[in-house]
């Protein structure tokens, strides 16, 4: 029995995803649909729809599956190829190429704005990376600009990085921005001393540190907010 055949007409028609898709729109799909519409194919024991729920049920993280997954993982799930493990890994990708776009000609008015611009592309990342903000004299986002990236727990950022990226690109301000792997937000004693460094380098250089957020798992923490900048 040819495999393609049988996992389509396993669902019935109207339920599709890719017929759900052009009738009703992609808003309408679950995340298992979605992601049936990339495999479009599944094994002769579970349709796509259900290869694609196995894959985001284990070990309950949903999307992060998807998000945090290698061309080795997804392979080692039955039903999917190369073909269909480098789709999935482009999607990722993809996903959070595209969420750097909402950054174009946004205007931070409170550390929630800078925390939505970086949470999705952030909370996913397996180390610890060091970005900053770059924003005009209206508080206007320019540019992000990564400095650097570290192991699990710890980055390496020295002020001569963060502040050439802000004279190049004419920065009047500037927000601090790293995540944390382990998914917490609190600041380690670490954050909180290279914070004060960089804001005393700031205020020599005239370049105010407007916030320094660290990204946790769907949370975050703003030395704004806390009164410790």
């Amino acid at each position: 029995m040819d495999n393609t055949n049988y996992t389509i007409k396993s669902i019935p028609a109207d339920d599709r995803p890719q017929e759900k898709l052009l009738k009703y729109g992609a808003n309408t799909l679950s995340n298992s649909e979605l992601i049936a519409v990339i495999l479009r194919t599944g094994t002769k024991e579970e349709n796509v729809v259900m290869l694609s729920q196995r894959i985001l049920k284990e070990d309950g993280k949903g999307l992060r599956n998807i998000a945090e997954g290698s061309i080795e993982k997804f392979k080692s799930y039955k039903g999917i190829s190369d073909v269909k493990a480098a789709k999935l890994m482009a999607v990722a990708e993809i996903s959070k190429r595209m969420s750097t776009l909402k950054i174009e000609k946004i205007k931070i008015s409170s550390p929630d704005d800078a925390a939505v611009i970086m949470m999705e592309e952030m909370r996913y990342y397996q180390k610890e990376y060091f970005k900053i903000i770059l924003l005009d004299t209206k508080n206007n986002v320019k540019k992000v600009s990564e400095i650097s990236v570290g192991s699990l727990n710890s980055s390496i950022v020295h002020p001569r990085e963060v502040f050439h990226e802000a004279v190049v690109n004419l920065s009047s301000s500037i927000i601090l921005v790293h995540n944390h792997p382990s998914g917490e937000c609190e600041p380690s004693h670490e954050d909180i001393v290279l914070t004060n460094r960089l804001d005393e380098s700031g205020k020599i250089l005239g370049i105010r540190i407007l916030d320094h957020i660290i990204i946790g798992d769907g949370v975050y923490f703003s030395f704004k907010e806390e009164g410790l900048i």
